[in-house]
């Protein structure tokens, strides 16, 4: 019984260390906050990556511009008057082949046609949208690199992704017709 109260003890520390690993940020948002556990471990270039917009504040202030419920909400890249921010650093190797699925709940980022051009958008996911999973090395099977998941305010998310949208500024629809605004992200635990 001793062995197996001593094992088990093991697995448990062994367990809060392994969860305890990736680093943790939180988005506060006009809608509500939302942590996010960020997979440093199974895509080191994008959470680094975004780890570094973080800290350097890149973020505040910016918009949730795209919203489609059933799909995904996308943030990081505009103002709440539509103009662009423009990352300040060159695009990133995608790391979409990790393994990992956009799954809901999952933090990926967002890029162009070209599948080594994401810089500092995201997106979460509020389906399981198998069709942007890695598939293979092409244009066209690379996938969007999902880099996190969220642990907490996933009734945020999809409040976010239910909010009534349209047209706004250059896009011709899904924009929020109220700004959901990303105050702050801000990291709350770095193992």
């Amino acid at each position: 019984m001793r062995l197996f109260k001593v094992l088990i003890s093991g697995l448990l520390l062994w367990s809060a260390e392994a969860l305890a690993s990736n680093p943790m940020v939180e988005i506060n948002t006009s809608a509500g906050a939302v942590r996010i556990e960020l997979y440093a471990d199974k895509a080191p270039k994008s959470v680094a990556n975004f780890l570094q917009y973080v800290k350097d504040g890149f973020y505040n202030g910016l918009v949730f511009h795209r919203v489609i419920d059933r799909f995904m909400i996308q943030g990081g890249g505009h103002y709440p008057d539509f103009r662009e921010k423009k990352a300040d650093r060159p695009p990133i190797e995608n790391e979409a082949g990790n393994g990992l699925k956009n799954d809901v709940g999952t933090l990926a980022m967002a890029r162009t046609s070209s599948p080594h051009s994401a810089t500092a958008q995201f997106f979460i996911n509020v389906a399981d949208n198998a069709f942007l999973n890695f598939r293979d090395a092409s244009p066209a099977g690379y996938g969007y690199a999902v880099f996190g998941k969220v642990t907490q305010g996933m009734d945020v998310v999809m409040r976010i992704a239910r909010a009534p949208t349209g047209p706004g500024g250059p896009f011709p629809k899904d924009v929020p017709q109220q700004p959901i605004i990303i105050k702050s992200i801000t990291l709350i635990s770095d193992n």
